[in-house]
């Protein structure tokens, strides 16, 4: 397969998923050597998951199959450019490549929020829309302590 024919993969999943009522437009697969090891849709609707976008999907699915919570030789193909969620979950991955279709700003003016969550991001945290506030952190730094120490920790 091509990565037309990758792309091309990810849409119809994104539209099927859509026409069955799981979520909105998006799909996502993931090839590894050629081979498509993980796919994926929105299934937010269907789930009552916030985090079900296609990105996210696909990713569990390939990590499931590969048994990996790394997939460092793997290429990510996807209907629409990753909110910030799927963008940080593709990170945490270490997926080296992504190929995106739509925009966040196609994405935007069909409803979507992806491209409001980016323009809050890098705003500090007591600019943003939603409050956040900053407590207990002498507490919770002891668990932080215990990890750096931990002499079997497995870096991820």
């Amino acid at each position: 397969m091509s990565p037309d024919d990758y792309m091309r993969e990810a849409i119809r999943l994104a539209d099927e998923g859509m026409h069955c009522g799981n979520g909105g437009p998006f799909g996502c697969i993931i090839v590894r050597q050629g081979e498509i090891v993980g796919r994926g849709n929105n299934c937010v609707l269907a789930t009552n998951d916030p985090t079900a976008h296609a990105e996210i999907t696909a990713i569990r699915d390939a990590c499931a199959r590969l048994q990996t919570f790394q997939l460092t030789d793997c290429e990510l193909y996807t209907s629409c450019e990753p909110c910030p969620m799927c963008l940080a979950a593709i990170y945490w991955a270490r997926i080296p490549l992504i190929y995106y279709a739509n925009t966040r700003q196609d994405a935007a003016a069909i409803g979507f929020d992806d491209d409001f969550i980016y323009q809050q991001v890098p705003l500090p945290p007591e600019q943003r829309t939603i409050a956040m506030k900053l407590m207990l952190r002498d507490e919770a730094l002891a668990g932080f302590k215990a990890w750096a120490a931990k002499p079997d920790k497995v870096m991820y």
